[in-house]
């Protein structure tokens, strides 16, 4: 059977990529520690891997509720803990009287200094602070070259992983029944507007799947699809939960509120 069939054509390097970590862990016995995934790369790298007694596999962000995480692939026998996943937690504060700081002002400038999205976790921002977890990698290299946000002076530290700041993210999961998992037909479901309004925004070019623009309104989610609409909200597709009788497709999926 052709694994490639049940993905993405455009999914299919990270597939082989996962392909080649599994073949490494199982004849070389060596432990893979990956980037930081996406939550459909996560699922992705699930589904390759399996329930296999003599493999581990485990997923970290530096934090319970982390959006982004690093995989360890590794034999049965290896302890994992979380400092096995070489990631830093790094903090900076700001005035919050003098400016106001996003998640998208820290993003776009460590971006600005040519580092790579798969370096990064999950980006936290909170009254006056703002957290970055890392690669143990390119922390230092953060440290030194971060200096700066919207014209305010940043000076970042390491703190360990209980600091990090609480998100409070609340998930609202439901089940539906849909006629596709066209990306329309599951915004209407989600967002609770019509199939022309979903149209509208996604020709507007106001909705992302995986953090990437997506233009087509018949584009296919699959679980572990990550969703973001301007102005609406973030949700994702929890998973796929197979057909009706009717040839409806059953989908779980879930809103932050």
């Amino acid at each position: 059977m052709d694994i490639y069939q049940h993905y993405r054509p455009d999914e299919q390097p990270f597939i082989d990529q996962a392909l080649d970590w599994k073949e490494q862990v199982e004849i070389q016995y060596k432990t893979i520690v990956t980037d930081f995934l996406n939550p459909r790369e996560q699922t992705i790298l699930q589904s390759i891997i399996g329930k296999q007694s003599d493999l581990i596999l485990d997923f970290y962000g530096g934090y319970k509720q982390a959006e982004r995480k690093k995989a360890i692939l590794a034999p049965f026998y290896e302890d994992i803990q979380s400092n096995s996943f070489n990631i830093t937690v790094l903090q900076g504060s700001f005035h919050t009287k003098f400016v106001t700081l996003t998640h998208r002002d820290v993003l776009g400038t460590l971006m600005s200094l040519g580092i790579h999205r798969k370096k990064v976790g999950d980006i936290l921002v909170d009254h006056g602070f703002f957290q970055i977890i890392a690669d143990q990698e390119i922390a230092v290299f953060i440290q030194m070259q971060l200096t700066k946000i919207k014209n305010t002076s940043i000076t970042l530290k390491e703190v360990p992983f209980q600091v990090v700041i609480n998100q409070n993210h609340n998930w609202y999961e439901k089940d539906s029944t849909v006629s596709s998992t066209r990306l329309d037909v599951i915004l209407k479901d989600i967002y609770q507007v019509s199939r022309q309004k979903a149209q509208e925004y996604i020709q507007k070019e106001a909705v992302k799947v995986n953090y990437r623009v997506v233009s087509d309104p018949s584009f296919s989610l699959e679980s572990g699809d990550l969703i973001s609409v301007k102005k609406k909200g973030r949700s994702k597709v929890v998973g796929l939960l197979g057909e009706t009788k009717k040839n409806k497709i059953r989908i779980r999926t879930a809103r932050l509120k």
